[in-house]
């Protein structure tokens, strides 16, 4: 099932801010115009309630993001906002805060029920993994992700995984399950970037942290999964497992050093597929509406057993056609965004560093 919904065709910022650009819904529109999406399979991301989003942020947070009413800016009208850091730090202020985030934290829930017995959903809307309980936190505002993992425990789960192949560290999810023995926390990210955590692992705390080098090839990536992450996730012995993919761990994303195709982001997620009964995909960090795109559909198909072919529909490419990013507007782009989804596998050699990752 694909979870989506028309509140993220809206902007939330202006150039230069990353989030100045559409997401998620490019990457549904171009499922539909390749033929892998139908309306069977969609459903319509709710509303979470206070109450709901409630099970893990703190009342008078969530209070300060519902009285939340200003069209711009980023400095504080309320000191409450001053406190919660909404329009702060990069958080971006726009009117639809709590609408937006009410609908984010919807989807994860609608995906942990529609997976309460087993199944895959996909719902890329969501993924907001640095929010905290309290506080906004790297453009995020309601940690929909913990809220489908609490989703899921409470219909009486006991051994979950959340695996993080965002190029910033998870961690709001991380700082939401520490010292949960129930919850295994797995992230992959880039040394150095920010939040600038995540950078021991502890094991014994459920806490398994990647901090890779800059330039991490496909090649890196699948030695990781094979040798320290997949084996790590068999041995919890999941009932389920949640992924936030992102793409900004992709080559062509301005926000990271990492250098992975989207063919490396999908054998990742391909690898965790079939190791729980339960397995959600959301979507987390991506700034380039290309590469999001085409990632993100491309997950879809995975998920789906669906080959990604060379040659594309002509819908297809009207869709990529129509995508519009600031950072490429009055200047050539490049022609494997506007005709492909696939990239190349970027491959490499298994430098010390990762090795010393994986044998940590």
């Amino acid at each position: 099932m694909f979870i989506g919904s028309e509140v993220y065709r809206a902007r939330v910022s202006m150039p230069p801010h990353p989030l100045a650009v559409v997401r998620s819904p490019y990457a549904e529109d171009l499922a539909r115009a390749m033929g892998w999406l139908g309306d069977a399979q969609y459903r319509a991301a709710p509303e979470a309630s206070a109450a709901e989003i409630g099970r893990y942020h703190d009342a008078d947070y969530i209070e300060a993001l519902m009285s939340t009413r200003i069209a711009s800016g980023f400095l504080p009208e309320t000191e409450a906002q001053a406190r919660y850091r909404i329009g702060l730090d990069g958080n971006p202020m726009h009117p639809s805060i709590w609408r937006r985030s009410a609908v984010s934290a919807g989807g994860a829930l609608l995906a942990a029920e529609l997976t309460r017995a087993r199944g895959v959903v996909h719902v890329p809307g969501s993924g907001n993994h640095h929010a905290m309980r309290a506080r906004a936190s790297g453009f995020c505002y309601v940690n929909d992700p913990a809220l489908g993992l609490f989703a899921w425990l409470d219909q009486g789960l006991e051994r979950l995984v959340y695996v993080d192949l965002d190029a910033h560290h998870g961690d709001g999810v991380e700082a939401a399950f520490v010292d949960d023995p129930r919850v295994l926390t797995i992230s992959v990210h880039e040394a150095g970037r920010w939040p600038h955590t995540g950078v021991v692992s502890d094991p014994g705390r459920g806490v398994l942290n990647f901090p890779v080098p800059a330039g991490l090839n496909d090649v890196e990536m699948d030695f990781l999964m094979q040798e320290a992450i997949l084996p790590a996730v068999a041995a919890h012995r999941p009932q389920g497992i949640l992924v936030v993919p992102g793409s900004d761990a992709l080559a062509d994303d301005p926000m990271s050093k990492l250098r992975l195709s989207n063919f490396g982001l999908w054998r990742a997620v391909g690898a965790l597929r079939g190791l729980a009964p339960r397995f959600v995909v959301q979507g987390g960090g991506g700034y380039n509406p290309f590469g999001l795109a085409r990632a993100w559909a491309g997950i879809w198909a995975l998920l789906n057993g669906i080959a990604v072919p060379e040659v594309l529909p002509q819908a297809a490419l009207d869709v990529l056609a129509q995508i519009r990013y600031f950072r490429v507007d009055g200047r050539a782009t490049p022609a494997r965004w506007l005709s492909s989804i696939a990239d190349r596998p970027r491959i490499g050699s298994v430098r010390a560093e990762v090795r010393a990752l994986a044998a940590s």
